[in-house]
């Protein structure tokens, strides 16, 4: 009786070991060797692997890796911008064959048809002839800012080369004193567009950038942190 029991006792034992054997030989956690935190190791690292970013349960990265991608998108995103913008003023210049398509009136000399500040939209196409009655914007030598004026008197040669007067409704006088020494006319090459619409007070901005250049800075300095600082919601 008691042989019988000590043998039970032993295949009892054996057995126990034989499980705990197989137990560390097949569980994973063991394998692994030291667990180490998921935004540290790679999976399969044991502990050695490489730095990995977190990453929240929609795959986004966390941490300073996003804020380095989000960097990056907003001067992409700011670039982007620029070069549309760029393209845009590039296209409107073929479309209407003015090299400045949108200028702003800054003065007073053509009221009450325009007002200081208002947008005017220009085209210039060589093939329309000058008429009188009709306005235009013109660049003279010695003159960095265009004039926008009305055309009073059209000189028309016989070999189809024109010439023409301006002046400013709200002038007294024709614009011969604003020509350069000793030029009485103007040319078609003078031209920078003529006016086919515009938009009142919108060009008010330009002139305030213009007279307080401080401003101008400021403005664009804030403009463009706004669009390299902001997040997306």
């Amino acid at each position: 009786m008691r042989l019988g029991v000590m043998v039970r006792l032993a295949e009892d034992a054996r057995r126990a070991s034989a499980g705990r054997e197989r137990k560390e030989t097949t569980d994973p956690r063991e394998q692994r060797g030291p667990r180490c935190p998921p935004w540290r190791c790679a999976e399969g690292g044991g502990g050695a692997g490489r730095r990995v970013p977190r990453r929240g349960r929609d795959g986004s990265v966390r941490g300073p890796a996003a804020h380095e991608q989000a960097l990056y998108y907003q001067v992409l995103n700011f670039a982007m911008i620029v070069s549309s913008a760029l393209m845009i003023w590039k296209g409107l210049i073929v479309v209407t064959g003015s090299e400045s398509p949108i200028v702003v009136v800054l003065s007073g000399s053509m009221e009450p048809a325009f007002h200081r500040g208002d947008l005017l939209f220009l085209t210039n196409f060589h093939d329309d002839p000058i008429r009188a009655g009709e306005i235009v914007v013109f660049k003279v030598e010695g003159r960095d800012i265009p004039i926008v004026h009305r055309v009073i008197k059209v000189h028309e040669k016989g070999n189809g080369n024109i010439k023409f007067l301006t002046k400013g409704d709200n002038n007294e006088v024709d614009d011969r004193g604003l020509y350069k020494e000793g030029q009485n006319w103007l040319e078609k090459k003078d031209v920078v567009g003529r006016a086919r619409g515009f938009l009142p007070y919108v060009g008010m901005v330009t002139i305030i950038m213009n007279d307080y250049p401080k401003f101008k800075y400021a403005l664009l300095a804030v403009m463009g942190a706004y669009v390299l600082l902001k997040r997306e919601s």
